[in-house]
């Protein structure tokens, strides 16, 4: 019997870093079910407000990010190293980086606009 799924192994230092808007880097993997995404954002750099069906995992590995969520943006965490972040789908959020950071993203499901490249909001020809 063949096995059809198999375990696979990532270093993030061997998988590409995908220039986004301004100097914010990211660094994606994707599995069936769900992503992780390594998004390096450095200080003062904004990720404009936006949505998602996706539930979303944030958590910071270094520096810290201010979390403006809601339509209005009046509710706002911020999320500092060691600390984790759930966003449910459809949560209209932005964040904006009050230190050199690591944000280490889970989504589930996968972002189809991260993998075919209609994520506007993180690209520099953004409106």
């Amino acid at each position: 019997m063949i096995e059809q799924h198999t375990a696979k192994h990532y270093r993030w230092d061997d998988m590409p870093q995908e220039q986004m808007k301004g100097s914010i880097t990211r660094r994606i993997i994707t599995g069936d079910a769900m992503m992780i995404a390594e998004i390096s954002i450095p200080k003062g750099q904004v990720v404009p407000l936006h949505s998602h069906h996706n539930e979303q995992i944030v958590h910071i590995i270094k520096g810290a990010l201010l979390l403006k969520l809601g339509q209005a943006q009046d509710r706002e965490v911020t999320v500092h190293a060691g600390e984790v972040l759930v966003i449910p789908g459809n949560l209209p959020h932005s964040a904006i980086a009050l230190e050199d950071t690591i944000d280490v993203d889970i989504f589930s499901p996968p972002r189809q606009d991260w993998l075919d490249g209609s994520d506007a909001y993180l690209r520099d020809n953004a409106g």
